[in-house]
């Protein structure tokens, strides 16, 4: 017997619909025809890990700030290094 594969997609609809508690975690195993406790263990997964939505995003905006001080460095070395070799060509 092969394991179901189910979406992220799937799995976040089942656990939106859980934390409405409009229909018990067997009443939705039967709607979505899944185990209660598959039910309950995504929940658990979802609610530990909701903090860390908000944490990517300034981690994500963190990086990109790097990348972009990294590209002005880039840039102004690339700028130098012309200039450089101008300097070095106008002395020979």
């Amino acid at each position: 017997m092969t394991r179901k594969k189910f979406t992220t997609k799937f799995k976040t609809k089942v656990v939106l619909e859980a934390l409405k508690e409009r229909l018990s975690n067997q009443e939705l195993a039967q709607k979505f025809d899944l185990h209660p406790q598959q039910i309950s263990t995504w929940k658990r997964e979802f609610l530990n890990g909701a903090e860390e939505v908000f944490l990517k995003g300034k981690a994500k905006n963190a990086k990109t700030e790097q990348e972009l001080r990294e590209e002005r460095l880039l840039k102004t070395i690339g700028q130098q290094k012309v200039e450089l070799d101008f300097l070095k060509n106008a002395l020979r």
